[in-house]
């Protein structure tokens, strides 16, 4: 298959601007400055069919239309690399891999919407990232592909670098806006959208990582190529897929978009562990449902996998075997979403950690008969909070009750863990 973000693998090394600029690094932002107006860079993601990467799926192209041409003032983009869904490593590969196809491709997107200043926000634990982000903007400042009048364009860039101080709520779009304003990082509310009233009160486009990385291939061979390069006609491009759990291959992959579970998991991963059978995933980072072996058949595409009952999310797959205990695993990652939450609402300051305790009660075999409905009305109650935070909290308890119910009676009537030794 055709790799673009991840088909010049250095076994681990970062990738020199040199290196990157041989293998055709670059081309795309001189076609696009020589030849190309923003809005012929625009449609071009338009007819991609790309569609945002960093968990949403919200068609690109759309997402940067809604941004006015007619508000006096700057307007900005924020490439985000705030990655703390946990199973979700993607971005840090491809930044450790390779930094500079995300500059030209913020670059392309930057002449698309005329932004003259963007920031990357990135994860607080990703010092390599930085660091050969850093280097990256450096050597491409020097080569004139950043800076002012880029390849006497009359296009202009500035790219800075902010580091978070670490929270997942951050990757929230108009968190991590309030974050880079150096504000407590709150969700706002929305409208206004980023798109009109952003980052200072101005038009701001937030991408992730991955998303913007794919534009320099778009740019470079036609919207047309880059989406067939996905397994079904219904999908576009390629997709990064990061895998854990108990496969005998975990890391991260660039497969086509629409790609079976099934083959993802006999394929690249390798297949299950020894001694290992297949009992459940996660399909798309940890606040989506769990995926069990009769979605063997689903295509790994945004469409298809809401269809089935789960999203697509950021690709990261966990896969759980026969010995693993649904609600313990419901549990840790619950406990995860309870600690990050903001606590800008009540529905998620006070609704996760009670699930918390409730969860705690049945793994420890203190249940009662009752907690399998008390658990399904705040499924549906935190789909009511502030942010999307609360709501993807509830995928995997979501996925809990309508897949492994029986899994969570068992708790119940038996009074343990059936999985404790």
């Amino acid at each position: 298959m055709t790799q673009i973000l991840l088909r010049q693998d250095h076994t681990g090394q970062c990738l020199s601007f040199g290196q990157y600029c041989d293998a055709g690094g670059f081309e795309a932002l001189r076609t696009a400055l020589g030849g190309m107006s923003p809005n012929d860079v625009q449609q071009a993601v338009i007819d991609s069919g790309l569609r945002g990467r960093g968990g949403a799926g919200f068609p690109t192209g759309k997402k940067w239309s809604f941004v006015p041409r007619n508000l006096p003032g700057p307007r900005y983009l924020i490439c985000n690399c705030d990655e703390m869904e946990p199973g979700t490593y993607k971005d840090r590969v491809l930044l450790e891999q390779n930094p500079h196809i995300l500059i030209e491709g913020m670059a392309l997107t930057c002449y698309a919407l005329g932004v003259e200043h963007a920031f990357i926000f990135v994860r607080r634990g990703y010092e390599q990232a930085a660091a050969n982000l850093r280097t990256a903007i450096g050597a491409a400042k020097q080569a004139g592909f950043l800076g002012s009048d880029i390849l006497g364009s009359g296009f202009s860039l500035q790219l800075d670098i902010h580091q978070s101080a670490g929270r997942y709520i951050c990757g929230e779009e108009t968190a991590l806006i309030n974050a880079l304003e150096g504000i407590r990082a709150n969700p706002r509310v929305k409208p206004p959208f980023p798109a009109v009233k952003g980052l200072w009160g101005q038009p701001t486009v937030v991408n992730n990582v991955e998303t913007l990385a794919n534009i320099p291939a778009i740019i470079a061979h036609g919207p047309t190529w880059w989406k067939g390069l996905a397994a079904t006609p219904e999908a576009a491009g390629t997709k990064l897929f990061c895998i854990s759990g108990h496969v005998r291959n975990t890391e991260c992959f660039e497969l086509p978009l629409g790609t079976p579970l099934g083959k993802i998991i006999d394929g690249p991963c390798g297949g299950m562990r020894p001694g290992s059978t297949f009992k459940a995933c996660i399909p798309g980072g940890a606040s989506t449902p769990y995926f069990t072996r009769e979605h063997w058949g689903v295509a790994m595409d945004f469409d298809p996998v809401a269809k089935a009952g789960s999203r697509l999310g950021t690709g990261g797959i966990i896969v759980f075997d026969q010995n693993t205990c649904m609600v313990a695993a419901t549990l840790n990652l619950t406990r995860f979403y309870a600690r990050e939450s903001c606590g800008w609402c009540t529905p998620c300051r006070e609704g996760l950690p009670f699930l918390v305790h409730t969860l705690e009660k049945i793994e420890q075999g203190l249940g009662t008969e009752s907690d399998p409905d008390i658990l399904r009305e705040h499924v549906h109650a935190l789909n009511y909070a502030f942010c999307a935070l609360a709501p993807g909290a509830m995928g995997p308890v979501e996925g809990l009750l309508r897949l492994f119910e029986d899994e969570l009676r068992e708790h119940i009537t038996k009074g343990r863990c059936p999985f404790g030794d």
